[in-house]
């Protein structure tokens, strides 16, 4: 996408959907999703269906490994839901509620800073002794999971990072209204000029920032999306959560030193990979490089049609990506011992 375009003042909306289009609804049905109370805060863990007969019988003898998703601004661990399914044979996933998120409520402190955000994933997996996992971010998450891979290697086997939000010293104009939710009171007034509008539009416009073709989306994924969006809508802390934590990830922009994302990203240790939409409206395509560049021995995979939630448009082509990347991080140790 064009640095150059004019933006789109109607997309100042969630970056990230708060449920999952697309997503393979037998097995939403079966996800379980519980509340796990940290000090100070709460987590919502998701996990997806259980495999089936077959399914299990194939993974018999190969213990399955642990993986962690983290979703972005505005999202929740429904974003995760069609991607998980297809690494269940391989990977034991989770997909967490970020405090103020999906089903789990605002932290005491009411702190949405993306450090804020890798400390709560950190207490996790310290807390579920599951360490070290494959850990897969996307968007705000993916900042947050840069944080935790650079802070302690020990809990982290492999990276993904999908449209992580990095600094760009350049944001595509189309990004902008996102980024403007950070102003204080900017959230609310939004929400005033926008009282008349319906889940539907909401959802739509939603879908237009975020998808490179929104129209990829099923009926039933949308009429989902929609009645998610209401249920969060109806939230009192909903506006300021999301002003809140989009004032977080631009503060994380602006750091320097030690605690600049770039700088965050060189530290990682563990194998890396970066995947990335032509047609991203929120983290430019541009980035690509510099990304692939800071994470040391990084594998990078572009998308042209896809745009900010590649897991979600793209869920098998990111599947096999993830696996490949597994694999051959697995075979790497083998060599080695």
């Amino acid at each position: 996408m064009s640095s150059t375009e004019s933006p789109d003042t109607r997309t100042a909306a969630l970056p990230v959907p708060p449920g999952g289009p697309g997503r393979p609804g037998p097995q939403e049905a079966a996800e379980t999703l519980r509340l796990v109370p940290l000090s100070g805060l709460t987590l919502g863990v998701r996990t997806p269906a259980p495999l089936s007969e077959s399914g299990a019988a194939a993974v018999r003898e190969r213990e399955r490994e642990p993986a962690l998703y983290v979703h972005g601004l505005g999202g929740s661990s429904r974003n995760w839901s069609a991607l998980m399914p297809l690494l269940a044979d391989r990977l034991d996933g989770e997909a967490l509620d970020l405090p103020g998120f999906g089903e789990a409520p605002p932290p005491d402190d009411g702190s949405y800073a993306v450090a804020a955000q890798a400390r709560a994933v950190i207490r996790y997996l310290d807390a579920a002794g599951r360490g070290p996992v494959h850990l897969v971010g996307n968007s705000m998450g993916g900042a947050a999971v840069t944080r935790v891979a650079a802070a302690r290697p020990d809990l982290v086997r492999t990276l993904t990072l999908i449209s992580p939000a990095l600094p760009e010293l350049r944001p595509q104009l189309t990004a902008v209204p996102t980024a403007l939710l950070a102003v204080p009171g900017a959230a609310r007034l939004f929400a005033r000029l926008t009282r008349d509008w319906t889940p539907e539009r909401r959802t739509r416009e939603v879908l237009g920032l975020c998808y490179g073709d929104p129209r990829n989306v099923t009926p039933d994924g949308f009429r989902d999306a929609v009645e998610e969006y209401a249920k969060r809508l109806e939230l009192p802390y909903f506006w300021e959560v999301m002003e809140r934590s989009a004032r977080g990830l631009v503060n994380a922009y602006t750091l320097g030193g030690q605690h600049n994302l770039w700088r965050q990203a060189e530290r990682v240790l563990a194998p890396t990979l970066l995947v990335y939409g032509g047609r991203d409206r929120l983290v430019s395509y541009r980035m690509a490089r510099r990304a692939a560049a800071a994470f040391r021995g990084a594998r990078l995979v572009t998308l042209p049609e896809a745009g900010h939630v590649a897991m979600m448009e793209y869920p098998r082509t990111v599947a096999r990506a993830i696996r490949e990347l597994i694999d051959d991080t697995a075979a790497a140790d083998t060599g080695r011992s």
